[in-house]
């Protein structure tokens, strides 16, 4: 028995008692019992009621390959040549790499419940809660190298708003790799962040993985835990699938990674600026220790930043610094 399966029948929202929790599963009351006290170490709030068993204080949707796979289109199922759904996993990226060195991982994608050693751009931790957000890698290989995919992960960005957008969720793009919110008292939350990993040759074949972390229903003592403003699909729409969200995502990445070889990011270029969060307002540019204050402009064809200072112009490569909004 695993946490996933003793989830997966909780997460109807109903009672269910320790025996029929136990013969469902084939194991002991005991046993269930043990896996029970797990859940809250996962941040999934159980509620025991005498004489009637356990539930989950809210009913959650798990992720189902055969319900994500079927609402693909049928350009999609004939590109998608795998899909991956994990319970936990260190990493959904590390997971596709390693399927890279096997020899496959192309035109592949992982979903996961839970990464317990998620990673963000500059290797910064990732956490998510059990069930709450949509991890999502898909690998890729490409022929052209490495020097052809600038702005790819502007292009991830992209689609994903654009999926929203069909279910009333307003994203903004932060350069380079951040899908953000407005907040109801102001400033931006963060929704979700991009990580693309390649490997290969500059001019050659290369493997690519790209991975979404996308907030989904985050609980409330979770955003708490978080030092940032963080946002959620389900603060804009609310009851929003995940398998449906995910079968959308993946339409969307297979559809663009099958073009962006052959014309680059500069077809992705104006759809970016029209959601570019900070265009024309004061951000801050960080280097290191270093703190620039500039205006934001537009991104090129490559998927740079332009700010100014002044009649200064200066253009920003992406991996090379941060960029935050001012207040």
């Amino acid at each position: 028995m695993t946490i996933g399966e003793l989830i997966r029948l909780l997460s109807d929202g109903e009672f269910h008692s320790g025996q029929q929790l136990g013969e469902k599963l084939g194991v002991s009351r005991a046993a269930v019992w043990k896996q029970l006290r797990k859940l809250e170490d996962l941040g999934i709030p159980m509620e025991a009621v005498k004489g009637q068993g356990y539930r989950l204080v809210t009913a959650m949707e798990l992720l189902e390959g055969p319900r994500v796979v079927a609402a693909l289109s049928r350009e999609s199922r004939h590109q998608l040549s795998r899909l991956f759904v994990e319970e936990v996993l260190p990493s959904s990226n590390a997971f596709l790499r390693e399927r890279f060195s096997q020899g496959a991982g192309h035109a592949e994608a992982c979903l996961v419940e839970q990464q317990s050693a998620g990673r963000g751009r500059r290797g910064r931790i990732w956490t998510t809660p059990w069930g709450r957000t949509l991890m999502c890698s898909v690998g890729w290989r490409f022929e052209s190298g490495v020097a052809a995919l600038e702005g790819l992960s502007l292009a991830i960005g992209v689609v994903l708003a654009q999926v929203l957008e069909r279910h009333g969720v307003v994203a903004k793009l932060k350069w380079p790799n951040d899908v953000l919110l407005e907040m109801s008292g102001g400033g931006h939350g963060k929704l979700a962040g991009i990580l693309v990993e390649m490997s290969g040759d500059a001019a050659g074949p290369c493997e690519v993985v790209l991975g979404m972390g996308i907030n989904v229903d985050l609980p409330e003592a979770f955003r708490a835990s978080i030092d940032q403003p963080v946002a959620c699909v389900h603060d804009q729409a609310p009851g929003l699938s995940r398998n449906v969200l995910a079968a959308e995502l993946l339409d969307g990445l297979l559809a663009m990674l099958a073009g962006f070889e052959e014309g680059g990011f500069a077809a992705w270029q104006g759809e970016w600026n029209r959601r570019h969060a900070f265009a024309g307002s004061e951000v801050e540019v960080i280097r290191g220790d270093r703190r620039d204050v500039r205006v934001a402009g537009d991104v090129d064809e490559s998927g740079n930043l332009w700010v100014y200072q002044g009649e200064r112009h200066e253009r920003l490569v992406g991996g090379e610094i941060s960029v935050r909004g001012r207040p």
